[in-house]
């Protein structure tokens, strides 16, 4: 459940695995802190099992497990570009708490958005590799769309 403190604004969040082994928390400074995006590559599908991956981009030092659930497993892959990208997941039930890439790793983490207890807490500002949205799936209003994540 995200809460807010007067007056600093400051947003803490929490989330978890499915089977509430792994849980973690955010302590942002505002909403700004973090994008939450939708992405419609390849690579986010398989690893969702969507049709599209929605993940918050977070600051790495806002970002911590809590409880006593130990560490996640990591799993590295080539993105398809010779680039790892690595993958945080709960070992017990499988579900899939955050990824970066080589280039974010000592700075950031995108959390998967289903994983937070209170996801409406962080909309998304925008969806990317739109060119490979799936066909039946409209365009989300109000929000960026763009070709790449390089735009």
């Amino acid at each position: 459940m995200a809460t807010t403190s007067e007056p600093s604004q400051k947003l803490h969040l929490t989330g978890s695995c499915y089977c509430e082994n792994l849980k973690y928390a955010l302590s942002l400074e505002s909403k700004g802190d973090a994008r939450t995006s939708l992405c419609h590559c390849g690579n986010c599908k398989k690893a969702f099992g969507g049709v599209f991956g929605a993940t918050v981009k977070v600051p790495l030092n806002v970002f911590r497990y809590t409880g006593e659930s130990g560490a996640p497993t990591v799993h590295a892959s080539d993105n398809g570009s010779g680039v790892n990208v690595y993958r945080e997941f709960c070992h017990e039930c499988g579900s899939y708490i955050c990824e970066y890439g080589e280039q974010a790793k000592a700075h950031f983490r995108y959390i998967m958005l289903g994983s937070l207890d209170d996801p409406e807490a962080l909309p998304p500002k925008g969806e990317f590799f739109c060119g490979q949205r799936t066909s039946w799936m409209p365009e989300v209003p109000g929000i960026f769309h763009k070709q790449q994540i390089k735009e």
